[in-house]
């Protein structure tokens, strides 16, 4: 009963913290429209890829959480949504939950950056590539 008790605490407190523990979750289109609005890069998996990008514009951040630039650059595309907001969609999309997405726009390092437009590619940045320089393609592509 104690361990049940200590386990159900753990899961509260990691509720509150990181709400990845809460049994009630928001649906996914809700959150990442919350993302979006919060000036936070949503995130994108193989499932919800396509549409999310089919329209409008959208830089979409390649990357993996053990990829020490990929790191550095997460803050970058934070920003940029939060600076662009509304006006185009700002994604990360983890390479290691989405091989074949990452295979079928042949990024081979990353963090590769990708830039569409209705779905199509536009522009392509390898490496760190810093705030201003993105926000700066995606206002010539509005």
């Amino acid at each position: 009963m104690k361990s049940m008790l200590h386990a159900g605490l753990v899961c509260a407190i990691a509720a509150f913290f990181f709400s990845g523990c809460s049994p009630v979750t928001a649906d996914s289109s809700d959150k990442k429209v919350a993302e979006a609005s919060a000036g936070k890069a949503i995130e994108l998996n193989e499932m919800d890829f396509k549409a999310q990008t089919a329209q409008g514009v959208a830089l979409v951040d390649f990357w993996a959480p053990w990829c020490p630039p990929c790191r550095v650059q997460g803050p970058i595309i934070d920003r940029v949504a939060g600076e662009i907001g509304e006006k185009a969609k700002v994604a990360k999309l983890n390479v290691d939950n989405a091989r074949e997405t990452a295979q079928a726009f042949k990024v081979s390092s990353i963090p590769t950056l990708v830039l569409l437009k209705d779905g199509k590619e536009v522009k392509r940045f390898t490496g760190v590539t810093q705030a201003d320089v993105l926000i700066k393609a995606i206002n010539e592509l509005l």
